[in-house]
């Protein structure tokens, strides 16, 4: 009998998850404990946006080994989420980037609930209409067309270079990665990449689809990605320096 987070799994491929609360620096934050086989010690990672926290640990770990962990490690996370800066609400006058270029939004109540891209002496707008408490999520919705819209095609083109095909492609809004691929060639991708500059987008489509031929982040797998995107090491970077500041942007 093990004394460890999890018992009697009927799915031993799957990775169990146990999921509850935590309360650090003044937030509440959602926490998750990740069993991993090739885990050899426990590993913590603030989410995107000190959205959440993740702990990764070895098979069979007792519970009181993560509180002390947690407790060993209260100065590091406090410390970790006074850098990071306070939500943004999505609201009238403030600017969200479309494609990585800053847009104002501007409500106009009057006409039927749609979101339409705009410019005048201001500069770039987000013209969203309806009523001002669906604002945020009118917002959410475009960004999310407008990433299935760009998104599917530009899968077509890498998926055509690559010679393999994506049994499926999803979109989500998750704090701990901007895109995965599956074993059987499902591409799932945060909508919230559609406010990162285009090459941005591209090199993320890139990356998962080379995961369709390399499921690894070995040389093999980088060497497959530079070539569907050229540009493969400038937009990591960006992505790795920025994207904490989208998943942050609060939509609700």
């Amino acid at each position: 009998m093990t004394l460890g987070f999890f018992r009697n799994l009927t799915k031993p491929k799957r990775t169990p998850v146990v999921e509850r609360e935590y309360c650090v620096a003044g937030r509440t934050l959602p926490l998750k404990i990740v069993e991993n086989d090739r885990a050899r010690r426990l590993t913590l990672r603030i989410d995107s946006g000190g959205q959440g926290l993740r702990i990764t640990v070895p098979p069979g770990l007792r519970r009181g080994e993560v509180e002390k962990f947690l407790d060993r490690h209260q100065d590091w996370l406090e410390q970790r989420l006074a850098k990071v800066p306070a939500r943004p609400q999505v609201r009238p006058g403030i600017k969200i980037p479309v494609r990585g270029v800053p847009h104002r939004i501007v409500h106009e109540p009057s006409q039927r609930g749609t979101v339409t891209i705009s410019s005048d002496e201001r500069g770039p707008l987000l013209i969203v209409h309806g009523d001002r408490v669906h604002l945020p999520r009118r917002i959410a919705d475009f960004l999310k067309r407008e990433a299935k819209r760009e998104i599917e095609k530009l899968v077509g083109k890498h998926t055509e270079a690559l010679g393999k095909r994506a049994k499926a492609i999803r979109f989500k809004d998750t704090s701990s990665r901007w895109g995965s691929c599956t074993s059987d060639g499902n591409l799932s991708f945060s909508w919230r990449i559609m406010m990162a500059p285009s090459p941005v987008i591209n090199y993320l489509v890139a990356h998962e689809v080379a995961h369709l031929k390399e499921m690894n982040h070995g040389p093999k797998f980088w060497k497959l990605c530079e070539q569907l995107c050229p540009d493969t090491e400038r937009c990591k970077a960006w992505l790795k320096r920025n994207g904490g500041a989208l998943q942050a942007i609060a939509f609700e």
